[in-house]
């Protein structure tokens, strides 16, 4: 099993969870963060001062799946919320070492 994690841009959440949907992924979990990597933040003006904004607001998706379906969730999120910009975001596979569905005590694969 492997866990997912994908941090991308808010207004492109929509569109990944549909894509997401389309490639079979049946459940995810999303969070507001706040961060930044190559953009280092950017600057606003606000009743004519300017302010640094030095983390900047993303979405955190983990998502949870079996090892054949790793490499088509990643695409379907990677095609999704690429806009060719920079802070696009990022993915990361890391290895699952177990899952259990509490209401039932399924382990493994079936508690996806």
């Amino acid at each position: 099993m492997k866990l997912i994690v994908a941090i991308i841009q808010p207004y492109r959440l929509d569109a990944v969870r549909e894509a997401l949907t389309e490639a079979g992924i049946h459940g995810l979990t999303v969070s507001e963060v706040r961060g930044y990597g190559r953009q280092s933040g950017h600057t606003e003006v606000y009743r004519g001062a300017e302010y640094t904004i030095n983390y900047v607001p993303k979405i955190k998706l983990e998502i949870a799946v079996d090892d054949a379906q790793a490499a088509e969730t990643s695409e379907a999120i990677t095609n999704a919320a690429r806009t060719g910009k920079i802070g696009d975001g990022k993915i990361f596979v890391l290895d699952l070492l177990s899952t259990t569905r509490i209401r039932t005590g399924e382990e493994g694969n079936q508690a996806l």
